[in-house]
Order: C-alpha cells, then sequence, then structure tokens
C-alpha cells in the first residue's frame, strides 16, 4: 500500500517562505503525476499545483500567481512545494496526491489514487 507523507508545514509570518516536502512510501515515481491541494478553514478544498512523473509537465493554482514552485525528485520519491511570499490567506492544510493521469492530480477528479494526511500551514500577519 502506497502511503504518501507530508512534511515542512509549519507557522510562519506573512512575507515568509517555507517548502512542503512528500514523500511516497514505494516506488511510484516513475509510473505517477503528483501535486497539491489545500484547505482553508471552512473552504473546499483547491488545487495548488501539480508535476507530471518527468517534471517536464507543471501546473498552478489560479490564486499562486508565481509564488509556488512544485518539483519532484524521482530518486527520492518526493515531490516538494517551495511558497514565497505567503500571506495569511494561504493558511490552511497542505495535501499531497498521486496518480497515474495527471489531470486527477490537478482536478481531483476521478479522486486521485493516492493522498497524503496533510500538513498544516500557518501564515501570520
Amino acid at each position: 500500500q502506497v502511503q504518501l507523507v507530508e512534511s515542512g508545514g509549519g507557522l510562519v509570518q506573512a512575507g515568509g517562505s517555507l517548502t512542503l516536502s512528500c514523500t511516497a512510501s514505494a516506488r511510484i515515481a516513475s509510473h505517477y503525476a503528483m501535486g497539491w491541494f489545500r484547505q482553508a478553514p471552512g473552504k473546499e478544498r483547491e488545487f495548488a499545483a501539480a508535476i507530471t512523473v518527468s517534471g517536464g509537465g507543471i501546473s498552478y493554482g489560479d490564486f499562486e500567481k508565481g509564488r509556488f514552485t512544485i518539483s519532484r525528485d524521482n530518486s527520492k520519491n518526493t515531490v516538494y512545494l517551495q511558497m514565497n511570499s505567503l500571506k495569511p490567506e494561504d493558511t490552511g492544510v497542505y495535501y499531497c496526491n498521486a496518480d497515474r493521469a495527471f489531470g486527477a492530480v490537478v482536478s481531483g477528479q476521478p479522486p486521485p489514487e493516492y493522498w497524503g494526511q496533510g500538513t498544516q500551514v500557518t501564515v501570520s500577519s
């Protein structure tokens, strides 16, 4: 059973940076697109970023405006989300996902095959 484990969340001041990591428990790097969603308190989960198996294809959510960068290291089964210029509205739980279909990782439909448990990001003003 593949598991996705997120790390790197925490408390940061507005304008600061965080880098989230998501590591898969099995060797899925060669076959799965991976990505990130986030869920703010009281809001629906929304797409943040996704990356294809090779890393040659990347997509970002509309809210990021160049502040976030997704990357992956397939030798470590890990995807990263570098977040800069953080704002209080970026506060939420960030979830990693993985699926063989890039579209599912981006849209969340059909539901990606794997989801992590999430890591909390809190941005103070």
